[in-house]
């Protein structure tokens, strides 16, 4: 083992659950590792605060567990700086003996049908930002459409499906700022139409997002029983998974029940296949599909069969994908860092790049829970630790700890700090509590900065 006289110095760009799980295993290693966090947001927690619905706060518990990670004095979080832009990443090698790309995934996957691209027509993701007050999205959205689609049988088209359901008032008791409620409050839908080309084994939703669809009394969750349908794939699919096994009860469940009494009814339709989004003068009016079968095989084939329904907007809920980062290897077909499960890569099936790893979404797509990326962070510490015994990182030109603020500094960049979280998370509890919520988020970025930024006064 190489001994290293001084801390291991690493960088993990990107401050969400990945890059915090990664590094909390840094800190807890045998190694002296200090840890230097960096953010493109003002603020931490990444997919925690941007990503899940404001009303899913048993998800939204997780940041407890990061909160304690982020207090260790191993760890300091630099927010507010845009790495290959504010700071390259060549720079960054030069402060650092090894970089930790934990990025994630926020922009939509495509969908190629035609008719996607018209107006009334969005991704996902982009309703996902504007309702989570990022702000990199809208601040305000056309609500007008009453009957609405989701494409896409996953959790975060059941979100959309559920917050497009729901009224204002119920969701103005969560953290949404106030722009969102303001459209909110004015959304015309009472009809929300959910989409899967598959049958109820292959849904990816998990059992607790559908079981939690009924519990708003404002919805009555809708199944037509001639979608629960299920091959020898099928019936394998269900043995071999508990969570897919309640999934499909779930579904059974509300195909067989008598309809709830609601103002809104979501529907989720089976084996119905998206071919085109209808327009007239590029306005959304309409989604075709496809009728599908099960092929024996766990797949579907077409039917010839094709259904119109007369729908004002439609979301597509099809997967994110990760942008590149400016000076690190990128596969342009997967949107996801190249790499050996944990070291970077000059491009598949190449070389390792010295110094530089990946975990989270960047590294393997944006799919698995939250458990799934405490392994995945677990396997590229591990290979960072390994490199770091077998001398294998470069020692960095600068690795004292004051060098990168000073540079910083000398940017003029208004980094953002764990202390300056501190300050703005009282902000946005002090705008919440008048109105007996929690937290009201502080959705203008420069707003957000202002707070981090500022210097306590302290009793004279």
């Amino acid at each position: 083992m190489t001994e290293i006289s001084r801390p291991l110095r690493v960088a993990v760009i990107g401050a969400g659950p990945a890059g915090i799980y990664a590094s909390d295993l840094l800190i807890k290693s045998d190694l002296d590792v200090h840890v230097d966090l960096f953010e493109q947001m003002p603020a931490p927690f990444g997919l925690i605060r941007y990503g899940v619905a404001p009303d899913h706060p048993r998800i939204k518990g997780i940041v407890k567990s990061l909160h304690n990670v982020l207090d260790k004095p191993q760890l300091r979080l630099l927010g507010n700086i845009e790495v290959g832009k504010d700071i390259t990443v060549d720079e960054l090698r030069q402060y650092y003996d090894a970089v930790v790309f934990s990025t994630g995934a926020v922009a939509d996957r495509d969908l190629n049908i035609p008719g996607i691209d018209a107006e009334g027509s969005w991704g996902a993701g982009e309703f996902v930002g504007f309702y989570d007050g990022n702000p990199r999205f809208e601040r305000s959205w056309d609500l007008s459409a009453k009957s609405a689609a989701v494409i896409g049988v996953g959790n975060v088209g059941l979100d959309v499906a559920r917050i497009l359901a729901k009224t204002g008032e119920e969701l103005k008791v969560t953290e949404i700022p106030d722009n969102v409620y303001e459209s909110l409050k004015n959304n015309q839908a009472t009809e929300v139409h959910v989409f899967g080309r598959r049958g109820p084994a292959q849904a990816k939703f998990t059992p607790q997002e559908l079981k939690e669809l009924d519990h708003s009394p404002t919805i009555n969750v809708v199944v037509d029983p001639e979608d629960i349908d299920y091959d020898e794939a099928s019936e394998e699919a269900r043995r071999s998974s508990k969570s897919q096994d309640l999934v499909c009860q779930l579904l059974e469940g509300y195909a067989m029940r008598e309809p709830k009494d609601a103002p809104h009814n979501l529907y989720i339709h089976l084996f119905e296949s998206p071919v085109e989004v209808l327009t007239e003068n590029n306005q959304v009016v309409g989604l075709r599909t496809e009728r599908t079968k099960l092929d024996g095989k766990g797949g579907v084939v077409g039917t010839g069969k094709f259904t119109d329904w007369p729908v004002q907007s439609v979301y597509r809920a099809v997967g994110y994908k990760s942008d590149p980062i400016e000076g690190v290897p990128f596969d342009e077909a997967k949107h996801v860092i190249p790499n050996d499960g944990g070291h970077v890569l000059q491009a598949p099936a190449a070389d390792p790049v010295p110094g530089l790893y990946a975990t989270g979404w960047i590294k393997r797509g944006p799919i698995g829970l939250i458990g799934n990326t405490k392994s995945d962070a677990k396997e590229t510490t591990d290979m960072l630790i390994a490199d770091a015994n077998a001398g294998k990182l470069a020692a960095p030109a600068h690795p004292e700890h004051e060098a990168i603020t000073s540079l910083l500094e000398e940017r003029g960049i208004a980094y953002t700090t764990w202390e300056g979280w501190y300050r703005l998370d009282e902000a946005e509890r002090g705008l919440g509590e008048p109105e007996g919520r929690e937290r009201k988020k502080i959705v203008d970025w420069e707003e957000m900065v202002k707070y981090a930024k500022a210097v306590p006064v302290h009793a004279q």
